[in-house]
């Protein structure tokens, strides 16, 4: 049986010890500011942007990885033969990488066997599944069977975001249906989630940080009543604040091991400074 080799991009914000201790193959998409391009999490990382961002005069633009680009990294990935490829990536509502990846899987298509999925998801909500499916393909399992383990967690998967400011995301164009919170603010803060087809959208609206915390923690218990199996901090520059919210999800959910996650120049740059994100997979039935 191949083994199969798992491939993302730098947008789902993988701790680097679980990159390699998974052998995780990393995409990485570019993200330019004020004149210089930066390879995401190769050339630059996220400490430094949000230093970055916030003294710069421009807003920062991404852009995706070339169909070359996956090309590349799936023959390098299918060198040793006998290798099944899985490539998980950003959702395609938000981004053109996902088509990339399925140009460069027809370009490969008579050498090996490449599938693509579309997480539908950003950040770590990407990663977790990567990760999960990572430890699956160690273990020996198939790729209809690590193509299953992404399938189920993507379909279950709960994820709620708190941003500072909503500029960035409208002015990244990726706000999706949170559009009509814009300018309406006043200290209320807008907890947001990714919907079925990958769009930002608002669940929620709360006066104040401290209620809207308490309600992202409500909801996850009314979505996960059976307890959860995984669970994930994601955030900015505020790592402060994401070791507390670590720490609560911890004990709301009797989890032994919560990942921290920071948010890499990509999406930083779609969702700017100070935002913070649960992610949880809840216990299966």
């Amino acid at each position: 049986m191949a083994k199969v080799q798992v491939i993302t991009d730098s947008t789902a914000d993988i701790p680097r010890h679980l990159v390699e201790e998974l052998n995780i193959s990393v995409v990485p998409l570019k993200v330019h500011l004020e004149g210089t391009s930066y390879l995401d999490g190769v050339d630059i990382g996220p400490q430094e942007f949000y230093k970055k961002l916030k003294e710069a005069k421009e807003l920062a633009t991404t852009s995706q990885p070339s169909p070359i680009d996956f090309v590349e990294a799936y023959r390098e990935a299918a060198k040793d033969g006998e290798t099944d490829i899985l490539s998980i990536h950003l959702s395609s509502a938000v981004s053109g990488t996902y088509q990339s990846a399925l140009l460069a899987q027809s370009m490969v298509e008579d050498e090996f066997k490449v599938t693509v999925i579309d997480s539908r998801e950003a950040s770590y909500a990407i990663g977790i599944i990567v990760v999960e499916v990572a430890k699956a393909a160690k273990e020996g399992k198939s790729l209809d069977e690590c193509v299953a383990i992404a399938q189920e967690i993507r379909e279950n998967i709960q994820v709620y975001f708190l941003v500072d400011s909503l500029d960035y995301l409208q002015k990244g164009g990726r706000i999706g249906k949170a559009s009509a919170m814009v300018g309406s603010l006043l200290n209320i803060k807008p907890i947001l989630s990714i919907s079925e087809e990958g769009e930002v959208y608002p669940v929620d609206k709360v006066r104040g940080k401290n209620k809207a915390t308490a309600r992202i923690f409500e909801m996850l218990k009314e979505s996960s009543p059976k307890g959860a199996r995984l669970g994930a901090i994601v955030y900015t520059d505020n790592r402060e604040e994401g070791e507390r919210w670590a720490e609560q999800m911890k004990e709301t959910f009797q989890l032994s091991d919560v990942v921290m996650a920071e948010i890499g120049a990509v999406i930083g740059t779609h969702v700017g400074p100070g935002t913070i994100a649960t992610i949880l997979v809840p216990n299966r039935d």
